[in-house]
């Protein structure tokens, strides 16, 4: 219990600091008030924002790595996504100053957990503390389990788990593109579907809002795709 009401108290104190340490950068910058714009820009369809990276939804990916003295790590990154079909392959970009970019670079690998919205305080709090300062496991209580297929970690208790195997980097700036090629995917049965594909509605993932800096769970069912695509074609 005590242990409880600690990581709760650190998770308040984070909140309050606003800070943000996953694979993105903490955005300060806010978006201008009506009365702030100019009469052109009053009469526009459309405001500037700028060239930002405000593109929203993003996923919520906690990203598992070891680093040189085997000590499991584990980081929130947004800027993600699949790169490949074949081979399966991923991409998740990060910055040289996260501890997780030379964990990485060291070790050759690392895994994509993918939390449901119970476990959104832990994917806030991961991406808010640096790994040279802090075992997120311990703190957290969370699980880490050593990957049979790749030189990587990943967290029992979050429901989807993706094994990669790094095969390239892509230096793009302040950020660096790791490439990982998907070794095996692992979920826990019940967020499985009938036909054994992960179910969005049994997983229950969420989705972060650059910009405001906010988690958002999964919304109602719109259709299915082929259905949706045959209604604008009448239309």
């Amino acid at each position: 219990m005590t242990r409880n009401l600690i990581f709760i108290g650190i998770l308040t104190l984070l909140f309050a600091a606003g800070i943000w340490q996953d694979g993105t950068v903490a955005q300060d910058t806010k978006i201008p008030a009506l009365s702030e714009l100019n009469e052109d820009e009053k009469n526009t369809e459309k405001v500037s924002l700028g060239a930002r990276t405000w593109i929203i939804p993003t996923p919520v990916w906690v990203i598992g790595s070891y680093d040189k003295e085997e000590k499991p790590n584990v980081m929130t990154s947004s800027w993600v996504g699949i790169s490949c079909s074949k081979p399966a392959s991923l991409m998740t970009c990060l910055r040289e100053a996260t501890y997780t970019h030379g964990n990485i670079i060291e070790r050759k690998a690392f895994t994509v957990n993918i939390a449901s919205e119970s476990y959104a305080p832990y994917a806030a709090y991961i991406g808010r503390v640096s790994g040279r300062d802090v075992n997120k496991f311990e703190t957290t209580g969370l699980t880490p389990v050593k990957s049979a297929l790749v030189d990587a970690p990943y967290i029992k208790e979050f429901p989807l788990v993706i094994e990669c195997k790094l095969t390239q980097t892509v230096e793009l700036g302040l950020h660096t593109m790791f490439i990982g090629e998907i070794m095996d995917i692992k979920a826990d049965r019940s967020i499985l579907s009938e036909e054994g594909a992960p179910d969005i509605e049994k997983l229950k993932p969420f989705v972060f809002t650059p910009g405001s800096s906010k988690f958002y769970g999964i919304g109602k069912l719109i259709g299915n795709v082929s259905d949706l695509a045959k209604e604008a074609e009448k239309k």
